[in-house]
């Protein structure tokens, strides 16, 4: 995959938000980018970004791997990350949490078999006070759900399932 033969504008427009000599500052976009068709950025991907760079595929990686926003595999059709810091804890998240796991009959880092939701824990996304909550990401962006129960939870992601057939 070659985001350059692909994304011919987009990158042409990214790399031009920043000097020559500071073109390494467009990894972020340009992962999000490489991830925006299949939902997560491949070895190629980042081989392709580090050589529009002029960086190591190694920094790219590290950017990958440190930003929940970015995923290295395949996974479902959205990605739901509850928060389970300290402060969320308190509130509730890890019971929220292993209760939507058994109603989804899966465990934390894994997609549901249908293939809609793949389940994370993530650290912090700033909205402690309102947990459990936790952020949708998927075809139609990054949604936040801050206050949520397991029901209210469960409404949603048959409401994603629903609108992902009416698409096919």
């Amino acid at each position: 995959m070659s985001l350059e033969k692909i994304y011919p504008k987009e990158v042409k427009q990214i790399l031009s938000k920043y000097p020559p000599e500071g073109k390494r500052s467009a990894v972020m976009p340009l992962l999000f980018l490489a991830q925006r068709e299949e939902g997560y950025i491949n070895k190629a991907a980042m081989q392709d970004i580090a050589n529009i760079l002029d960086i190591t595929e190694t920094d790219v990686a590290a950017v990958v791997g440190f930003y929940t926003l970015y995923h290295e595999k395949k996974a479902g059709k959205y990605y739901m990350q509850i928060c389970t810091d300290l402060p969320c804890a308190l509130r509730g998240a890890d019971e929220f949490m292993n209760s939507l796991c058994g109603n989804l009959g899966i465990k934390v880092g894994e997609t549901t078999p249908d293939g809609t939701i793949t389940l994370e824990a993530v650290t912090c996304l700033a909205a402690c006070d309102k947990a459990p909550m936790f952020q949708t990401q998927g075809p139609d962006g990054i949604k936040y759900h801050e206050n949520m129960t397991v029901d209210r939870t469960m409404e949603l992601i048959n409401t994603l399932k629903h609108a992902d057939k009416e698409i096919k």
